[in-house]
């Protein structure tokens, strides 16, 4: 009998995971969550069709971390996103290294024959949106894990 994998198995194993559909999507969403960038590290490459993030993102899969038995975690990841054929911002200025966002999350607006539109909120009312072919993504840790400068888990308020 085969054993379903848990937190605990990863410990500090980087990640590297594709999404190709929508529940894909649901699990980096969730792992990117109060992930922060500076808005110079997005990256829209027209001619691969690629859109690029290197984001520091908390370390949700650590359950440790996440108790507050252990100090949390962050950990540099590239969020490359593949056929993607047009890009649109609000209330982010792309390039401005000055500038930290957070991202809120990721969802998927379905269009015709598998085509939509992958949105990616940030904090602030700020949002990307990236028109795609189809669900095409890749999150990768890039670095070891580091101790959160702020020492806290992120909060969402109700």
């Amino acid at each position: 009998m085969v054993e379903d994998a848990r937190f605990e198995d990863g410990d500090e194993a980087p990640l590297r995971l594709l999404a190709a559909d929508v529940d894909d999507l649901a699990v980096i969403s969730a792992l990117v969550q109060d992930a922060v960038f500076a808005a110079s590290e997005m990256r829209w490459l027209a001619r691969e069709r690629r859109f690029a993030l290197l984001l520091n993102r908390f370390r949700w899969e650590d359950p440790l971390a996440r108790s507050g038995a252990r100090p949390p975690e962050r950990v540099q990841s590239l969020l490359v996103i593949d056929d993607v054929l047009k890009v649109q911002s609000q209330g982010v200025a792309p390039g401005d290294g000055d500038t930290v966002l957070s991202l809120l999350a990721l969802a998927f607006e379905p269009g015709a024959d598998g085509t939509g539109a992958l949105v990616l909120t940030l904090a602030g009312d700020g949002a990307v949106r990236l028109e795609v072919e189809s669900i095409n993504l890749l999150l990768k840790d890039v670095t070891r894990p580091y101790r959160a400068p702020s020492g806290k888990v992120p909060e969402h308020p109700l």
